[in-house]
């Protein structure tokens, strides 16, 4: 298993939405930063919002388990194998991702039961 890099592209805010639906003030996502980067294989890294683990894990797993090689959705999304453009499901601020496989191998812990 391979490990992925996750970095925030960019944070949005959907100013009409937010007019319409938001809280007074509103802004975008206070939580992350365009730039900060993460890596993960199967456990959500420390500093990334639990929602947007959700929404991208999927992807993470896929290229952490050889995804990297092919294109996702039979290559009529993004062009480049081992690439996945992602974002959280706030439909008010979303923050955008990109993951990228590695070459680093993931260090898998295990757990003895007895």
């Amino acid at each position: 298993m391979k490990k992925v890099k996750i970095t925030v592209l960019k944070t949005t805010l959907d100013q009409e939405l937010a007019a319409e639906y938001g809280a007074e003030g509103l802004g975008p996502c206070p939580m992350m930063r365009a730039g900060q980067v993460f890596y993960a294989d199967y456990a959500k890294p420390e500093g990334l919002c639990d929602e947007a683990w959700k929404a991208i894990y999927q992807y993470v797993f896929a290229l952490a388990h050889g995804a990297e090689k092919e294109l996702f959705y039979y290559g009529d999304w993004i062009r480049k194998p081992g690439v996945a453009i992602c974002s959280c499901n706030d439909g008010l601020r979303p923050v955008i991702f990109k993951l990228e496989a590695t070459e680093e191998e993931a260090k898998m812990e295990y757990i003895s039961v007895q």
